[in-house]
């Protein structure tokens, strides 16, 4: 029998700024907050499988940085008992760090605007210190045993001529300086050499770069005069068609969806438990030494969350929006709001069925729309959407959109095979963008596993006599060895991730198939410290048991973490995953070689992945979707 959502799922609630501010008074009371601590992340724990609202303990999870060097802090802390459950002091050196924080941005520059080695480079360049910003940048683990341990930032300059301008036109290259911002020392100036700073600007509302604006854009109107289709109970419980879920959000993954299900008759049946981005890593490919270090877990370092937007409608959003707004903890563990976060509303999306037949005369269209969850983070240079859709068939979508500046460099003058030239003697190195989805699957039930399915040539010959057939294979990965996959666009690769113990009426076990873009992954040597730290990004698939505390693919403090930890931490203890609670990672990302059109700001470019039932249901979900109910051009569509 298939189980029901309640039977499976836990609601899940957002975080509220009362909760905040009670974890924030038992930090307090247990004497683990004060004037030298901060909070570099706190976020609330999801509830234990199977616990029913009634015995739901409100978990939070808290980073502590002690600004003057001391240990660092793991806590646990029960916002519903009033107590601190668990304390761990954190060795650094094996751990790695903990995320970077705001005000640590400006220390970098600070310091640096005072370091004899620092101004002396710059004078040999003819430069203002005044007039010099410097980029905040996560260090990595390089050959420099000296830095274990230590919390280190690296600093990359830019000059701004004024306080619109746009810095990132003018980088100030074959220059570097690294930063202990605990001890407040400059460890390292490494000057390699004086390059030319690009002079033309950058400055992309300024009427010499956009000429006359257009005067040829019609009004768009996109209005639902009885409103959106969906309602939000209890302040994040969304009911669309027929989906159902929870939005949360945390500080580091950003938007979180809990409990998707889709209503199917008289059942409510479960297909995802928990699903988000938990990391995004940006790998550059310049060789130099002044940027060879140069890769940002975007994720796991900066907490994309914490830097979400407030959203506006118009710009950000357009039509009949409903907007959330997230609670979230700063540095001193008060509660802030982050206006208008995330953004919720419907889309038409074009032809969901179309046939005209022409025996029995039937003429049947029928329009599609989906639900879009999103919100938008700035990250330094670069401006990334995370945008979740719902469609009507039950298709599940996620699109990463990454735009803003990209980061640049000064272009040699004989050119590079690592560098675009952007504008005359401005460059920008060759990057990826890589994301791993983190799916915590429940489909009809906590039973699942996956399957590889590949297409296959059938050679002619006997039976296959005109060489017209072709056919599929699937394998199944049964333990957590074998399920660390490449994608493989020529064989059609794809992954069936399905439930053996719910069948459809034919007999066969209700899935959904991810659909990966197969775009490349980590193009870093095998051997480079990237490939250690961001294992999860050298392959596509990887699908692990379910454990509460494997929520990173990365592990949980990659911040200066030489590698291993997460994924390849997690499928080395080899598990069976056949009918189990699984955890499906997918990664998927972008490769960018800038182009000009990428400058001086760039157009929206996206990637990501798709789930669609495979057998979930018995027949097309959508056959009850009337004619006329989607606006068509003109009119309605009355079929």
């Amino acid at each position: 029998m298939t189980p029901s959502i309640t039977d499976t799922l836990t609601p899940h609630r957002l975080a509220t700024g009362a909760e905040i501010t009670d974890v924030q008074g038992i930090l307090s009371a247990g004497g683990l907050l004060g004037p030298e601590k901060r909070i570099a992340y706190l976020g609330l724990l999801d509830p234990a499988r199977g616990a029913t609202p009634e015995q739901e303990d409100r978990r939070f999870r808290v980073f502590i940085h002690d600004v003057t060097g001391g240990q660092p802090l793991d806590v646990t802390v029960s916002a519903t008992g009033g107590a601190v459950i668990s304390a761990v002091e954190l060795d650094t050196s094996v751990t790695g760090e903990l995320p970077v924080l705001e005000e640590e941005f400006e220390v970098v520059e600070e310091l640096l605007a005072s370091d004899e080695r620092w101004l002396s480079a710059l004078a040999e360049r003819g430069l203002e210190v005044n007039k010099v910003r410097v980029a905040p940048l996560s260090a990595g683990v390089f050959e420099y045993p000296e830095e274990k341990g230590r919390r280190i930032l690296r600093g990359l300059a830019f000059v701004q001529e004024f306080p619109q301008d746009s810095a990132w036109a003018h980088p100030v290259d074959g220059l570097v300086a690294y930063v202990d911002v605990v001890s407040k020392t400059v460890t390292q100036v490494l000057d390699t050499g004086v390059f030319p700073v690009p002079a033309e600007h950058g400055n992309y509302t300024d009427p010499e770069l956009t000429g006359p604006l257009r005067t040829t854009q019609k009004p768009i109107s996109i209005t639902q005069p009885e409103g959106p289709s969906f309602t939000v109970a209890g302040g994040n419980h969304v009911e669309w068609e027929k989906w159902s879920l929870d939005v949360g959000f945390d500080v580091r993954e950003g938007v979180v969806l809990h409990n998707l299900a889709f209503q199917d008759g008289e059942r409510r049946r479960p297909i995802i438990n928990r699903a988000s981005i938990a990391e995004m890593v940006v790998p550059y490919g310049d060789p130099s030494p002044i940027r060879s270090w140069q890769n940002y877990f975007d994720t796991g370092e900066y907490l994309v969350g914490q830097y979400a937007n407030s959203l506006e409608l118009g710009c950000d959003c357009l039509g009949d929006i409903t907007y959330l707004s997230p609670v979230i903890s700063d540095a001193f563990g008060n509660p802030r709001e982050i206006r208008n976060g995330i953004c919720m509303h419907e889309e038409d999306w074009g032809i969901l069925a179309k046939h005209s037949d022409l025996w029995s005369g039937v003429n049947y269209t029928r329009r599609n729309r989906r639900l879009v969850i999103s919100f938008f983070t700035t990250i330094g240079n670069y401006d990334y959407g995370f945008y979740w859709y719902l469609y009507l068939d039950g298709t599940i979508e996620f699109e990463a959109k990454a735009t803003g500046v990209v980061f640049t460099s000064a272009y040699p003058e004989g050119g590079s095979d690592n560098i675009s030239q952007l504008a005359p003697g401005l460059g920008a190195p060759f990057h990826q963008h890589l994301f791993s989805a983190r799916l915590d699957m429940a489909i009809d039930g906590f039973t699942n596993r996956v399957e590889e399915e590949d297409v296959v040539r059938q050679p002619m010959g006997e039976g296959n006599e005109r060489g017209n057939a072709f056919s599929r294979r699937r394998t199944l990965l049964a333990r957590e060895s074998e399920a660390v996959r490449e994608a493989d666009a020529r064989n059609g690769r794809t992954w069936i991730i399905s439930n053996p113990d719910s069948r459809n009426r034919l007999g066969e076990p209700v899935g959904f198939k991810l659909h990966a873009q197969g775009q490349p992954t980590l193009l870093a040597d095998p051997g480079s410290s990237i490939a250690q730290r961001a294992a999860f990004a050298t392959k596509d698939l990887w699908v692990t048991r379910f454990a509460e505390d494997e929520r990173y693919p990365t592990g949980d403090f990659v911040n200066q973490h030489a590698g291993g930890a997460g994924l390849p931490a997690y499928v080395a203890q080899d598990r069976d995953i056949d009918g189990q609670d699984i955890v499906v990672w997918h990664t998927f990302g972008l490769t960018h070689f800038p182009r000009t059109e990428d400058w001086p700001i760039m157009p929206v470019d996206t990637v990501g992945f798709k789930l669609r039932p495979e057998g979930f249901f018995d027949r097309s979900p959508v056959l009850d979707v009337p004619a006329g109910s989607q606006p068509a051009s003109g009119g309605h569509c009355h079929g």
